[in-house]
This record gives C-alpha cells, structure tokens and sequence, in this order.
C-alpha cells in the first residue's frame, strides 16, 4: 500500500532565492524551532548548483491516535534528506530510523514572472499489517503541516 501526496508553496520570489534559502543552514535551524523540534542537526553540503540537505529532529509526538502511538511512541526521529542535483531539481527522501516505513520522492523549483513554485510530490509507504494505509495517512498529514510551516518560515525569510 503506498499513499501520495503534493504540495505546492508558491514563493514571492525569484528561483535563485529560493534555491538559495533552500540551501542554508540557518534557515532549516528556524523551520526545526517553529516545528518545536526536541532536537535536530542540519548538514548542507553544496558543489556548485548542486547540494546535498541532511535534516535530522526529534520531536514529541501529539495529536495521533492511540493505535499509531504504539507504532512510533513519545518521540520520534526523522531524518530528511534533498539532494537537490542543480537549482531546480532534486530527489527527498525520509526515513523513521527503526520504524516500519519509507517516505521518498521528488522535488523542484520552477519560476514565473519572479515567483517561484516548490513542489513536493512523495510516496509514503508503511509495512504495518491492518494499520498500515491508516498510517500511512498519519504520516501524510504530518509532513503536508510540516511543509506548510516550512513554507510560513520560507515566507518570512525572503521577506527580509
């Protein structure tokens, strides 16, 4: 069983911003703290137009059903990488170190008259006998807020 989402967050402005924005550091460090993270890491490797993003955070988990609490716990860890292979295109692979699923996919930027589109398309995949598409579900809700709030975090920074 595999669930699919997309998310597109609409940036006001240009690609190389938002690519740029993208790439930082600091950057994922105030989207971990608007996501109230536990704790997290960020390593951004760049060669040029390419660049390789490592996100790792622990967050507490709340708002979930009971059944998918025993699944996943108090906590959990995710760890998020984009290898973005130039400016605009790039593949986005999460994992749940010791947890039954996978969540892979890809991203890009595109730009129109000095907007830039980020789109996000992933596969979500969780190997849990009779619960596994209801997690799956979960999972989807979490990362589509978790983008939102990259995206509300995104805003504001290009804004400066």
């Amino acid at each position: 069983m595999t669930k699919r989402i997309t998310q597109q967050l609409t940036y006001d402005a240009p690609l190389a911003d938002v690519a740029a924005m993208l790439r930082e550091e600091t950057f994922r460090d105030a989207v971990c703290a608007r996501q109230r993270v536990l704790n997290h890491t960020v390593t951004v490797h760049a060669d040029g137009d390419a660049a390789d993003v490592q996100i790792t955070r622990e967050q507490k988990v709340e708002g979930i059903p009971s059944f998918a609490t025993k699944f996943v716990g108090e906590s959990i860890t995710i760890t998020t990488r984009e290898n973005w292979a130039d400016l605009t295109t790039g593949t986005y692979d999460v994992g749940i170190p010791d947890k039954p699923g996978h969540i892979s996919g890809a991203v890009s930027l595109t730009e129109v008259d000095g907007k830039t589109v980020e789109t996000v398309d992933l596969k979500i995949q969780v190997s849990v006998p009779l619960v596994g598409g209801k997690l799956e579900a979960i999972v989807a809700d979490l990362l589509e807020a978790a983008l939102r709030t990259e995206h509300e975090v995104g805003v504001k920074h290009l804004a400066r």
